[in-house]
């Protein structure tokens, strides 16, 4: 029987990326978004059995396991990548979608891995991709809330990769910067791709290849891209009192 996994945000972007690298490695898939439409499609497209279940994660991601046990799939690979963003000033974010981006980004990813992890680590094989940012490295004005869960992101996978060693499960925290997805449209950056002055833009394609070859090699984070990656790099000594002034004026909304 081919190996598992449970693709999050599977509709689009990374998470459909992932989908169609993994399913090209052999692995069946459990797809999961909230258009149902986009995720029958990309099933019936994929070369490995594919099980769309749509589902919204910030609404109810503890019933997701239900449904999964209720196919009979074991999760042998769990790739929480579900997430969005809000941008502009705090004040002007309705509270409810900030709240929302908050159980989605954060609390939807701890409650799926206690779900599938134990089983893994009884099994003494598997793994956990988490999509956090380049974002989750400092705090970013007018991404506040984003900003946050995907430290929360990076963090949490970090800490869990330490947890784990010795069980046979793999761990990673993927942390990509610019990758032209829907992201950008969700977030409000309406006719353009997002932040001024950001380098190291590379494809959703790109970012899961890198992904694929640092979980193989049992790393616990990951920023794919060059350019992005040296950029964080030579970024990361720079006093926090610097580089957030730098950073607001980076994303400080035109007009």
């Amino acid at each position: 029987m081919a190996d598992a996994a449970l693709v999050t945000g599977a509709s689009s972007g990374i998470g459909e990326a992932f989908a169609r690298a993994l399913s090209a490695r052999g692995y069946d898939l459990v797809l999961v978004a909230r258009r149902a439409e986009r995720l029958e499609r990309l099933a019936a497209d994929l070369p490995t059995r594919a099980y769309a279940l749509p589902c919204d994660l910030a609404g109810d991601s503890a019933s997701l396991y239900e449904s999964v046990r209720d196919l009979g799939v074991d999760v042998d690979l769990l790739v929480n990548n579900a997430g969005f963003g809000t941008s502009g000033r705090l004040i002007d974010i309705d509270a409810a979608r900030d709240a929302e981006q908050v159980r989605l980004n954060c609390e939807a990813i701890v409650t799926l891995t206690h779900a599938f992890v134990p089983a893994m680590v009884e099994r003494r094989r598997g793994g956990v991709i988490t999509v956090a940012s380049t974002a989750g490295f400092q705090p970013i004005p007018y991404e506040a809330v984003y900003s946050a869960s995907k430290a929360f992101a990076r963090t949490f996978s970090d800490a869990l990769h330490h947890e784990l060693r010795g069980t046979g499960v793999r761990v990673l925290a993927v942390n990509p910067g610019p990758v032209p997805t829907e992201w950008q449209q969700v977030a409000g950056y309406a006719g353009r791709e997002g932040p001024r002055g950001v380098p190291g833009k590379i494809g959703a394609e790109q970012v899961v290849a890198e992904a694929l070859e640092a979980f193989n090699d049992d790393r616990r984070s990951i920023v794919p891209g060059r350019t992005i990656r040296w950029y964080m790099r030579l970024n990361q000594p720079a006093p926090s009192a610097i580089k957030l002034r730098v950073t607001e004026r980076l994303y400080r909304p035109r007009g």
